[in-house]
């Protein structure tokens, strides 16, 4: 499995985030503490998607930076982490599933439009367990997934409820429960953020949240100081830097 992380605050440095904290982001890369069965090392690429600061916030989208090696690989990274600032970041680092294809386009986090997504966890049988939730989507969008992989499939699903108007949680409630119906054991720890609103779901996998007076963490595994809190199994968490609401995923469809 991967592991990755979203923030929602006051602008801090990508570095503060990725590199500088005990256990970061980068050190769970090659040692992670709860891959749960799914994999010992994140080497398959990394991603971050971040939100500028000033008039590019309000003019464009989220600005993204991946490749398709190793993070402790780049040796830009530490020089450009440090000088980004936002106060809204999503961010992973790749473990990818056997069979599935390696490459950039095949690392989170993923865009389209204002939003960020990425998605820790796998579908067991995919492609062929979810054709029933394919069959829903236009071709068009099956023709321009960004990678022919189930993370890339499953942001689709959820980009085009989006794109249809459904509220951001509702949107992923519905592909969650969706998906977990035609492929039982899925694990399905998705992130997604318009740079106002964080939506993330807890889905048989790790994930931790630290809130303070005026931010959200969201994470994989704890990083950095103490503070955070385990988000129960199959849960729906919606938040922005100054609230947050967790509600049970039983029941609501």
């Amino acid at each position: 499995m991967c592991r990755h992380l979203a923030y929602l605050g006051p602008p801090v440095t990508l570095a503060s985030l990725l590199l500088e904290p005990e256990h970061s982001l980068y050190e769970q890369s090659w040692a992670p503490a709860d891959m749960r069965g799914g994999g010992s090392v994140n080497a398959d690429g990394f991603g971050i998607g971040w939100y500028p600061e000033g008039d590019a916030a309000v003019s464009g989208g989220p600005v993204r930076y991946r490749r398709d090696v190793p993070i402790w690989t780049d040796e830009n990274l530490p020089g450009l982490s440090g000088a980004i600032r936002s106060g809204a970041v999503v961010a992973a680092v790749r473990n990818g599933t056997v069979g599935m294809p390696y490459g950039l386009s095949a690392v989170a986090p993923f865009t389209s439009g204002h939003w960020l997504f990425s998605h820790n966890g796998r579908i067991p049988g995919w492609p062929d367990t979810t054709l029933k939730l394919a069959e829903q989507l236009p071709v068009a969008d099956l023709l321009s997934l960004d990678a022919p992989t189930d993370s890339a499939f499953l942001w689709t699903l959820i980009a085009r409820r989006l794109g249809d108007g459904v509220p951001p949680a509702d949107a992923v409630a519905e592909v969650v429960h969706d998906v977990e119906a035609a492929a039982p054991g899925s694990r399905l720890n998705i992130l997604l953020t318009d740079g106002e609103q964080l939506v993330a779901t807890a889905w048989t996998h790790s994930l931790q949240v630290r809130r303070t007076e005026d931010s959200v963490t969201v994470a994989s595994e704890p990083f950095g100081s103490d503070g955070w809190s385990a988000v129960p199994d199959h849960s729906l968490l919606v938040a922005t830097a100054t609230t947050l609401q967790l509600t049970p995923m039983e029941g609501r469809e």
